[in-house]
């Protein structure tokens, strides 16, 4: 790569490295926050948003998905956004569009209104969250001081969907549904106000906007997960679900060929070049995959077996948030002395406990002895995780390509989430399905005449044999989460390399692209750019 080399230096002294620099740090987590539990705080208010606006129980899933494929979907296109306009303009017009479609969101009428607010959200999300990661790389030093934020940063971005149950509980049970909503309003708009006196505006780096990549790895995606979500429903052999994941194929093909083409792709396919980038990417789709299962599945549990009420749900997962952030705060503080591969093997290890203990719950499960002690453990894990991978993702790369880095972590997480999802519920469905058969021919055999006549009217068991079936069901589902947490340890042990360099980063010591600053870092030759998708950029 052409163009002047600058020495290391240290940047100059401004407001958000100052006394001001705890305040940045909270207006960029407090965005993630609101981008990340809006994944999950509508979960518990889902049986009142049915009613009001009249969805059926198969369109009801769409609430939730409306927002997490959307939000997936553009978050690579998103992180360009914010290398190309400048991080801090893109930051203010994302959070700005996610505090509309809250509001039109909460002030829907209609089903298809709803659904379309939705996905607004999640173009919304989309913008903002990998800006606000990539501002951290750009107004924190390299060092303790950086390993600080991403470590408040890893924290809040997995303890957010506990805290949206919670969040949820609370205002559904206290206000109304439509709260869930409306509480990003406010939150949003405080934001806005903030990020102009305590962030400053990043430089903007010459380029243009990769469309047909964007278009193209967002159909792939949103086809993905529909084909599964569709197995689920009518099966594998439904011409609709294998014309959707043909066309997925298709989608993605094409994706990755644009990209290879493209001057300046929204994904550098060079990223995936370097071993432990791509370790740590693969590892995010796995555990995403079982952090977004164990929160789906637990809240059902929870609900419909021990029949906790939506505040009293909501609080039962209070313990993962404290759990998450007491593990990311201990894996920032050890990793520059013992670096991101043991906390990362380790994390994983203990998710795959936790999930695997969670598959012996049953009807007769309890909260305190069933369910806490699984969710302590994988919470713990998860947050060790967290902090090792987002480091991980973002060391060693251009500033001019920190967006596309973090919206490619932010990316995996959310299709891994959503893709995992999707094949646990058809897990889920199947294993369901099966033990409906053994608890129908025990119904028939122990209900009453009263009972059987409602069976035969409504063609759905009751408590307790319906308990039975929901039980079977998700102890099966988490089976293959733990599966996934399973294959995250072993690429953890087997993919990720951290050579001394990397720990010396981590230490404060040594160069790296985005410890520069802005203001004297090395100018770019965009005529090299055609070369990203072979190689890195050589510095």
């Amino acid at each position: 790569m052409t163009g002047a080399q600058t020495t290391p230096t240290e940047p100059a002294e401004s407001p958000e490295r100052g006394r001001g620099s705890g305040i940045a740090l909270l207006v960029i987590a407090s965005c993630q926050l609101m981008v990340v539990l809006d994944i999950t705080i509508v979960n518990i208010a889902l049986p009142h948003i049915q009613t009001s606006l009249g969805f059926s129980t198969e369109n009801l899933s769409w609430v939730i998905n409306a927002y997490t494929l959307t939000f997936g979907g553009l978050l690579l296109l998103g992180g360009r956004l914010g290398d190309i306009l400048g991080r801090r303009r893109v930051f203010i017009s994302g959070v700005l569009l996610f505090v509309f479609a809250s509001l039109l969101g909460g002030l829907s009428q209609e089903s298809w209104q709803l659904l379309a607010a939705r996905a607004l959200q999640g173009v919304g999300g989309a913008i903002a969250s990998p800006t606000a990661l990539s501002l951290i790389t750009t107004t924190f030093r390299e060092g303790p001081e950086r390993n600080r934020a991403f470590g408040v940063f890893a924290a809040v971005s997995a303890g957010g969907s506990a805290i949206g149950l919670l969040a949820g509980g609370l205002l559904v049970e206290w206000l109304d549904w439509r709260w869930v909503l409306f509480v990003n309003v406010p939150i949003g708009l405080l934001i806005v106000l903030a990020t102009p006196r305590y962030i400053r505006e990043s430089e903007r780096h010459p380029g243009h906007f990769d469309l047909l990549g964007a278009l193209t790895s967002t159909l792939g995606m949103v086809l993905l997960v529909y084909g599964f979500i569709r197995a689920s429903e009518e099966g594998w052999s439904d011409s609709v679900t294998v014309v959707a994941f043909v066309a997925a194929v298709v989608f993605l093909a094409l994706f990755i060929f644009t990209e290879r083409r493209s001057r300046q792709p929204i994904t550098p396919l060079w990223m995936f070049r370097d071993r432990n980038r791509a370790g740590v990417y693969a590892m995010m789709l796995c555990l995403a995959a079982a952090m977004f299962g164990m929160f789906f599945f637990l809240t059902l549990f929870v609900q419909n077996i021990l029949g906790f009420s939506p505040l009293r749900a909501g609080l039962a997962f209070l313990p993962v948030s404290v759990i998450i952030a007491i593990g990311a705060g201990f894996a920032s503080q050890l990793l520059p002395k013992w670096g991101p591969k043991p906390f990362m093997a380790v994390g994983a290890i203990l998710a795959a406990v936790g999930l695997g203990w969670l598959t012996l719950t049953d009807v007769d499960s309890t909260y305190l002895g069933s369910i806490l002690g699984p969710m302590l453990v994988f919470g713990f894990g998860m947050g060790l995780q967290f902090v090792s991978l987002t480091l991980m993702a973002v060391s060693g790369v251009e500033s001019q390509e920190a967006g596309a880095a973090s919206g490619i972590l932010n990316a995996t997480q959310q299709v891994g989430g959503s893709l995992g999802l999707s094949v646990l519920v058809t897990v889920f469905g199947t294993a369901s399905r099966n033990e409906a058969t053994d608890q129908v021919a025990r119904f028939m055999a122990e209900a009453t005449p009263a009972q059987r006549l409602e069976f035969r009217r409504s063609g759905q068991l009751p408590a307790p044999w319906s308990d039975q079936v929901l039980a079977s069901g998700i102890s099966s589902s988490f089976i293959v989460a733990a599966i996934f947490a399973v294959v995250a340890a072993l690429i953890a042990l087997i993919v990720i390399q951290v050579r001394p360099d990397d720990l010396k980063r981590l230490q404060g010591g040594g160069a790296m692209p985005l410890a520069q600053s802005e203001s004297e870092g090395a100018s770019v030759n965009v005529a090299d750019a055609d070369a990203r998708d072979g190689r890195p950029p050589q510095g």
